[in-house]
């Protein structure tokens, strides 16, 4: 009867009460534990009371103008230089497709530093492409431009990994009834292709939008950490901590908290409106 009522309670079906061993919340509660019991600790120690001036202080503002800008920016750019190459992967096949692919997963992989090194050598002044931008004067180190590049870096992957699993869910014979009815490729892309895809798409976006927002390592390795041109939220986070300001750190990390919350929130409705229930 307990098993049955819990089971009622977050909204298990009849037949998921049958096929479902009771013995997995067990498991599920303590991964449950691990996910939320650190993010509630940390809301039970912000200074709620002081919270309006610690989130008005200069450098905080600063960090959140300069990480919601670059964030956006580095999204909008996963998205042009995204989508194409989530079309193609989901069209192509093949041992290069998938060499590729593992190509682009390798900064999900890597580690913060080792990214941000990677960045160093190929943008930075003495890089394989940064030496070519400091003698044409626009060179990006330590520069809001750096900050963009390791965003774009890291979620990029994010992006076209989300967009590909729902562009690869598009009926294929559909695309097909098109173009045998004289649509051309791009039409057919830019009116069945994308519209059935775009929950997927929505979804890349905002995630990598969170992968870029919450970027540390990297930047603070490839772009360093200077106030009002590379200092994001997280980098702003580590100095107050060093600084002996853990007051203004945990008022930083509600702000992450409450952006991410908005995000799944966005997510969640942008999603359920395009996809009929």
């Amino acid at each position: 009867m307990h098993r049955s009522a819990a089971a009622r309670a977050v909204g298990m079906t009849r037949g998921a009460r049958a096929t479902t061993p009771a013995w997995l919340w067990i498991p599920a509660s303590l991964a449950l534990l691990f996910c939320a019991g650190p993010v509630a600790a940390l809301l039970l120690n912000v200074p709620f009371a002081s919270l309006g001036a610690l989130l008005s202080a200069p450098e905080a503002r600063t960090a959140l103008l300069l990480s919601v800008t670059t964030s956006v920016g580095s999204t909008l750019i996963c998205v042009v230089l995204g989508l194409p190459l989530a079309v193609l992967f989901s069209k192509l096949a093949g041992p290069w497709m998938q060499v590729l692919r593992g190509i682009l997963l390798i900064p999900l992989v890597l580690s913060p530093v080792v990214s941000g090194i990677a960045l160093l050598y190929f943008w930075g002044r003495q890089g394989l492409a940064g030496r070519f931008l400091e003698s044409a004067g626009l060179g990006v180190g330590y520069s809001p431009a750096a900050v963009l590049i390791v965003q774009v870096f890291v979620s990029l992957p994010f992006f076209v990994v989300a967009s590909l699993s729902s562009l690869r869910a598009v009926d294929h014979d559909l695309e097909m009834a098109a173009a045998t009815s004289g649509a051309g490729p791009t039409a057919i892309l830019r009116y069945i292709t994308v519209p059935l895809a775009l929950p997927g798409i929505i979804v890349g976006a905002l995630l990598a939008f969170a992968r870029s927002l919450g970027e540390y390592g990297a930047t603070i390795t490839f772009a360093g950490s200077i106030e009002g041109r590379t200092r994001t939220l997280p980098l702003q986070i580590e100095l107050s901590l060093n600084s002996n300001q853990p007051e203004i750190a945990l008022g930083i990390c509600l702000i992450l908290i409450s952006l991410y919350l908005l995000l799944l929130a966005v997510a969640r409705l942008g999603v359920g409106l395009l996809v009929p229930r």
